[in-house]
């Protein structure tokens, strides 16, 4: 069973699936099951490390994998693209910033350039630079997103004002159902993250898969607080949707306050074990009422493609 599309197409794939660059849970060997079970993985670099690059290309062996990375860390590591280049990837997604001053060597490496965008001036200028796909991000995903747009308004629009390009659709697809309603919308297939980041092969702790399996999507919430916590350099308009939990129960709304008390907070953070989700960030979209188990990556895949040619199926003429 397979759903032909550009994408597939463009990337010698059989299922138009991909697996969302995420830093904490794409590791090589995740994005290796899902390339073999006939989508496309990319690894996360974190932001831009070049090392993990390396480490994560390795892992993964011989396995057609992409990279992704994140464009606002890239410019201060711009040698993470020459780390990433130097495997030859089948494609690079460059997200949260301008692709532009990237775009060129991208592709004269001959990797596909894949931009994912949360606007549409954004989808505009990743098109001029010269993008091969652009993936639509609402702000339903898990992780960072921008706080403007929902994914089933942004992704038709997408579509209308970068074609011929393809485009792929990003946030809250976790099963076959949300692969069926972007095929409808015009996309050429779906990113996944909340849903494969709780696989047997993520790297995420178990608690935070379990705690994927558990969570409810009315749980969720946008904040910055667990960047801020974390002293990583996020653009404020691109804030991460998480579990709530006694953590952004008390410091979300006061983030200058937890800045400002930065040190004395984070060593307080730091020092919870990695499986404390009362405190520790579990980063997942709304997508999440539909993870209900920890499966290989395979499986999720094979459930995913099943489960969309039964809905399109059923709204076919005859």
């Amino acid at each position: 069973m397979a759903i032909p599309t550009r994408l597939t197409d463009l990337l010698g794939i059989e299922h138009p699936i991909l697996l969302a660059p995420m830093g904490s849970a794409s590791g090589g060997a995740l994005a290796a099951a899902v390339t073999a079970a006939g989508g496309f993985g990319f690894i996360g670099s974190g932001y831009a490390d070049s090392a993990k690059i390396r480490a994560e290309m390795a892992a993964a062996g011989n396995a057609r994998i992409g990279v992704g990375l994140v464009t606002w860390a890239l410019a201060d590591r711009p040698e993470a693209l020459d780390a990433a280049l130097e495997h030859a990837p089948p494609a690079v997604m460059l997200s949260f910033g301008d692709p532009t001053p990237y775009a060129g060597r991208v592709k004269q490496a001959g990797s596909l350039l894949f931009c994912q965008v949360q606007t549409l001036e954004m989808a505009k200028q990743a098109a001029d630079a010269g993008a091969d796909v652009i993936i639509a991000q609402g702000r339903d995903a898990g992780g960072h997103a921008a706080s403007v747009r929902g994914t089933f308004g942004l992704v038709p629009a997408v579509v209308d004002a970068v074609a011929p390009i393809p485009v792929v659709a990003a946030g809250a697809v976790a099963d076959g159902r949300g692969l069926a309603a972007a095929l409808m919308l015009g996309a050429e297939g779906v990113l996944m993250g909340t849903r494969f980041a709780a696989s047997a092969e993520s790297d995420w702790h178990d608690a935070l898969k379990q705690g994927a399996v558990a969570a409810a999507a009315d749980d969720t919430l946008q904040t910055r607080v667990f960047d801020v916590v974390r002293g990583v350099a996020w653009p404020t308009h691109f804030p991460g949707r998480a579990v709530r939990n006694d953590f952004s129960a008390r410091w979300h709304g006061r983030e200058d306050e937890l800045a400002a008390r930065r040190a004395e907070v984070n060593a307080g953070y730091d020092a919870t074990a990695a499986g404390d989700l009362s405190t520790r960030v579990l980063w997942a979209g709304e997508g999440v009422d539909l993870v209900s188990d920890v499966p290989s990556a395979r499986d999720i895949v094979a459930r995913t493609v099943a489960e969309a040619e039964r809905a399109m199926a059923g709204r076919r003429p005859g």
